[in-house]
């Protein structure tokens, strides 16, 4: 590993990006992170040498601004979600996962690089990886195409999902992507032993599994810092569990 990789991470202010901060920074890595309210992060991670916050929206970054603010980074990894509230749920900005990914892509492209950076996405158990068979019940297919319809940040995971697939695919020659489900995420205090399957192994609506956040927290960190973990996994789509006891 190279300890004076840079990372910059989107969502940081989240559940899980803060974990993801900290993960990260414990790992000897410098870390850039685009917040709206730098307040929210810790005072123990905001005061960090290693951790750089710059105040601002992802969405309404100029591409050249954003182009400037992933320059001289490695890997980008997006923990961005919709807050689960009715404005969050069905307000604006409606592509928010989606967008960022994109507008994160196209700044990597705009910079140039000799080998390829990563792309970290985390995403959701209930979105099937359609570059695989994976069957669903008629139950969950039902299920899931109504919150496709009535609930826009399903259809957000969704897209950001389909972008990095379809627009990018796995033989890019400046980016290599891996998307992260985990399922009914659920707070821990510290790294428990977890499951990695290429699919999911449970039904995501009618008998979903838990994921604590701080292992998939752990788990994307892996991603950008093991070679061997990203080799195994990059262009696809990951599901992690908690390993039951």
């Amino acid at each position: 590993m190279n300890v004076t990789m840079t990372v910059l991470v989107l969502g940081a202010t989240g559940a899980t990006g803060r974990l993801l901060v900290r993960q990260l920074l414990d790992r000897g890595l410098k870390v850039k992170a685009i917040v709206r309210s730098p307040d929210r992060i810790p005072d123990s991670l905001r005061q960090h040498e290693s951790l750089s916050l710059i105040r601002a929206s992802v969405l309404d970054l100029s591409d050249t601004e954003m182009a400037e603010h992933v320059a001289g980074c490695k890997a980008v990894a997006s923990c961005l979600g919709h807050n689960l509230t009715f404005k969050g749920i069905f307000g604006q900005p409606r592509r928010l996962v989606t967008d960022a990914a994109e507008r994160c892509c196209q700044a990597m492209r705009a910079n140039g690089t000799d080998k390829p950076n990563k792309f970290v996405l985390m995403n959701t158990a209930g979105n099937s990886n359609r570059d695989l068979n994976e069957p669903i019940s008629l139950a969950q297919s039902c299920v899931i195409g109504l919150l496709r319809w009535l609930v826009p940040p399903h259809r957000d995971n969704e897209k950001a999902a389909d972008y990095l697939r379809t627009e990018v695919g796995k033989n890019d020659t400046e980016i290599q992507w891996a998307a992260v489900r985990p399922d009914s995420l659920f707070d821990e205090d510290s790294v428990s032993a977890y499951e990695l399957h290429p699919s999911p192994t449970r039904n995501a609506i009618f008998n979903p599994g838990r994921t604590s956040r701080i292992n998939v927290a752990h788990f994307t960190a892996d991603l950008i810092t093991n070679h061997d973990a990203w080799e195994k996994w990059k262009g696809q789509m990951p599901v992690i569990y908690n390993q039951e006891s």
